[in-house]
């Protein structure tokens, strides 16, 4: 399996009943590290170049948000921002070649809702466009998106069923 690094971002986790069964699906697995931004950086104030230097180390990111306000979190955004260098897409061998990325996102409304013609004329594919995009220059490859519908209304059964999903998909090279 991959080394790879679990970048969570969940302001409010305490209070995500899915997202702390989802996160289990990480435990117990070799070669999976597993760092939460707001526990790490409550003040926001990003340890940049130690992040550079650990993200060389791992083959595989997965990033695993909450959507909010039909984005990403703040502080999962101010960590790309601080941590990804423009400098390196114009580089032979920079940090981030050759690597690539599963992005598990919960959504609190129903899928139907994230539809072009539905409540939020949008997708989440395209709410999830600048981190694609970021990953994209980077020559990340984005082997997956999994986006959890109604996730403040799953029950411990089908959020075992998603979790076990996630460890799954999380063990194909």
């Amino acid at each position: 399996m991959k080394k790879t690094l679990v970048i969570f971002a969940h302001p409010y986790f305490e209070y995500s009943t899915a997202n702390v069964e989802l996160i289990k699906a990480y435990e117990k697995t070799d070669n999976i590290y597993f760092k939460d931004l707001y526990e790490e950086y409550p003040d926001f104030h990003i340890a940049t170049f130690r992040e550079r230097k650990r993200i060389r180390d791992f083959e595989r990111l997965i990033f695993h948000f909450p959507l909010i306000w039909f984005g990403l979190p703040p502080l999962l955004k101010l960590w790309i921002d601080e941590v990804f260098d423009m400098k390196w897409i114009t580089e032979d061998e920079h940090p981030l070649l050759n690597k690539d990325a599963i992005i598990v996102v919960t959504a609190g409304g129903k899928e139907e809702n994230y539809t072009e013609n539905s409540l939020y004329e949008t997708t989440i594919s395209n709410l999830l466009k600048t981190l694609t995009l970021s990953l994209k220059v980077n020559n990340i490859e984005v082997k997956e998106i999994i986006a959890i519908h109604n996730a403040d209304e799953l029950e411990e059964k089908e959020l075992g069923k998603l979790r076990e999903f996630i460890h799954k998909k999380i063990q194909i090279p």
